[in-house]
């Protein structure tokens, strides 16, 4: 609606008369229209009168404005409608900012709910579409999931409210085809750069040629600092048909790219880059008399620094070990077999020497390290098994490397569940937190139950709940729901006055919350 001016354009004679005061600006002479009869004994009283009436004349007066042009339906859209019983769940996780009851933060349960959700390719009911797309605002990393689920709705809304820009620029499940489809391109070329290395992360895994293309298409205008990260997600995917790039990225000026490209590369066996590590890595260590004799490079020359090897090492290590742990681990894990025909195991127990004064048992430590650098770049699982050891057992705690959960992240999901629930067995929660955090959600039975009874020996020795937070925490999101009544017997056998009491009562309870969660998302 639209309104006419007031005569004599006195409403901005009343609004100088309000700010200046009306002993500085007059009030509207009795004859005019909007004056009328009003008393005009007190002029602050008058001005309010008149003021009055000019307001009730200009709604009065308001003309019709132009018709809005009403916008063309949202799509179809035709995946399956949301079971009930999961909508009303959905509700209560976009409705509240902390606990429910006795359950953990439900905040924290929404990035499970919808990863099954969309999984499972359901359509939101409209009226909570804009409440998802309201909280993946202020969460980034729900977007690709909240995006999906809104589905055509969502981006048909998008472009109604400025605060859900982002939904353009968020690439989902249908927008993977190639780096010339219409939304993929928008995200590239307009996406914040955490919206960017999404898109060709997730790029990368359906279609890696059209990833790489879309990299080298803007690669020459990214910011240094982007670009090791952009070289990053090429790791989805990687083939001999990105040796060429990651080569040329050997000569940037960026010496993070060029390290980031050359360990891109050492992951190929088959790269020219292997090849030259592992040239090396034959006069670093030579097999001979049933001895690996040790000889560290003497200098890091411009080949060796144009391969990604650092002439000064971050970590304040000595130069000759750091070049030395830098070569092994960039060569190829096979090479040591093949040369040797030794297994991993066999490998590891053989002594190490100085070839040049026949001691060495400090380089031992760094060919380990080398090779279990290795073995997590080159996704070796033969390795890491034989470099982790078997599962620890009481009285046998294994090798138990200094940095295990890299390693234990390389092998299959279920014996990583396997090694860990051993280890939490053996070891407790004290030092498990990485090791669980290596293992894929929800926890197997076995390694549910190692940690159920892990928490009732951390409550009987009289620790504190808050000394395991971290833990704790996790169990929420990863342990099996079938737990639950391990957890509630728990809780009903630990004294009611307490820490552990409200512990056990709240992970009980975020246990039966998503159990329900999930059974109502399966139907």
């Amino acid at each position: 609606m639209t309104a006419p001016a007031v005569a004599g354009d006195q409403w901005a004679d009343l609004q100088g008369a309000a700010l200046l005061g009306t002993d500085r600006r007059p009030l509207p002479e009795p004859g005019t229209p909007l004056a009328g009869s009003v008393d005009r004994t007190d002029p602050a009283t008058a001005l309010l009168d008149l003021a009055a009436l000019a307001v009730v004349r200009r709604r009065a007066g308001a003309l019709p404005g132009p018709a809005v042009e009403t916008p063309a339906p949202a799509p179809d859209d035709p995946r399956p409608a949301l079971p009930e019983p999961a909508a009303r769940r959905l509700a209560v996780l976009l409705g509240t900012r902390g606990g429910h009851g006795s359950t953990a933060n439900l905040a924290e349960l929404l990035p499970q709910w919808l990863s099954a959700a969309r999984a499972r390719g359901y359509r939101l009911p409209p009226a909570l579409v804009p409440a998802l797309l309201d909280t993946a605002r202020a969460r980034s990393e729900l977007r690709a999931d909240a995006v999906t689920l809104a589905g055509p709705l969502g981006r048909w809304l998008a472009p109604l409210n400025p605060d859900w820009r982002y939904v353009t620029r968020t690439a989902a499940d249908t927008d993977l085809g190639g780096a010339a489809d219409r939304p993929g391109e928008l995200v590239w070329q307009e996406g914040l750069f955490a919206e960017r290395v999404a898109h060709l992360t997730r790029l990368r895994r359906t279609d890696p040629a059209a990833g790489l293309a879309l990299l080298a298409s803007t690669w020459s205008t990214e910011r240094a600092e982007d670009r090791v990260l952009f070289l990053d997600s090429l790791q989805d995917g990687l083939s001999g048909a990105d040796e060429e790039f990651l080569e040329a990225a050997l000569g940037d000026r960026s010496k993070n790219v060029r390290a980031t490209a050359a360990e891109l590369l050492s992951t190929l066996p088959g790269s020219a880059l292997a090849e030259r590590m592992a040239a090396r890595a034959r006069e670093a260590v030579r097999y001979e008399g049933g001895r690996l004799h040790v000889t560290p490079p003497a200098a890091c020359d411009p080949a060796m620094q144009r391969d990604g090897i650092p002439v000064k090492s971050p970590t304040g290590r000595g130069e000759r070990a750091w070049w030395f742990g830098e070569v092994v681990a960039a060569a190829p894990l096979s090479l040591w077999t093949a040369d040797t025909g030794l297994t991993p195991d066999r490998l590891l127990a053989v002594p190490t020497v100085d070839a040049a004064d026949g001691g060495g048992a400090e380089w031992a430590e760094d060919l380990r390290e080398a090779w279990a650098r290795a073995a997590v770049r080159q996704q070796d699982a033969g390795w890491a098994r034989a470099l982790l050891g078997g599962p620890p057992r009481p009285g046998r705690a294994g090798r138990t490397p200094g940095a295990p959960a890299k390693l234990l992240a390389v092998l299959p999901p279920a014996e990583r569940a396997a090694w860990t629930a051993a280890f939490v067995q053996t070891h407790g929660l004290g030092d498990a937190f990485q090791l669980l955090g290596a293992c894929a959600t929800p926890w197997t039975p076995p390694l549910s139950t190692a940690v159920v009874a892990a928490l009732k020996r951390a409550a009987e020795l009289g620790s504190y709940p808050w000394s395991h937070s971290g833990v704790l925490g996790m169990t929420e999101r990863a342990l099996a729901p079938e737990t639950a009544p391990a957890v509630e017997a728990l809780a009903a056998d630990t004294s009611p006055d307490t820490a552990w009491s409200d512990t056990f009562t709240r992970l009980a309870g975020t246990l039966r919350f998503r159990q329900a969660m999930l059974a109502e998302l399966a139907g």
